[in-house]
């Protein structure tokens, strides 16, 4: 998944000592928490990089954390191998331009709502739940619902 726009709604609250404050919801923690129980694995790939990210990447579990990633490619590239994953085992979840060409890649791709038109003009899925409002949750109830691993 994208972290920025995704993960949360895409807001970026600065201090005046840089620092970035950003908001994630407990409803993407706890999916992604019933997700892992279930088998599921998880990657960030995200375009910036912030402390943030890595702080709430290791809250949540996730190994797979790419930051910095414009050729969001590459990043899946280096998960498939290392798992030994093909296109047709990921899923993956962007709101914007540069997250297309992964999206397009991907065996099911998502956005939110809010995710620019391009991005919603080509996705599989755009869900019904509000970045960083719990949009990842939904995505991952919806695989492991049709993979009968929860009550529909």
């Amino acid at each position: 998944m994208d972290c920025d726009g995704v993960l949360t709604d895409g807001s970026l609250l600065y201090f005046p000592s840089g620092e970035v404050i950003k908001v994630f919801h407990a409803h993407d923690g706890y999916g992604i928490e019933r997700g892992r129980q279930h088998g599921l694995k998880f990657a960030i790939i995200s375009g910036k990089s912030a402390e943030v990210n890595r702080l709430r990447a290791k809250r949540l579990k996730i190994e797979e954390l790419y930051e910095g990633s414009i050729d969001k490619v590459s990043a899946a590239e280096e998960i498939k191998a290392k798992y030994g994953l093909t296109d047709d085992n990921l899923c993956f979840i962007g709101d914007d331009v540069f997250d297309l060409p992964l999206l397009r890649k991907v065996a099911f791709s998502c956005a939110p709502p809010e995710a620019v038109e391009e991005v919603r003009n080509e996705v599989h899925y755009i869900t019904k739940t509000r970045a960083g409002r719990g949009c990842v949750r939904e995505v991952i109830d919806l695989i492991l619902k049709e993979q009968k691993k929860l009550e529909p």
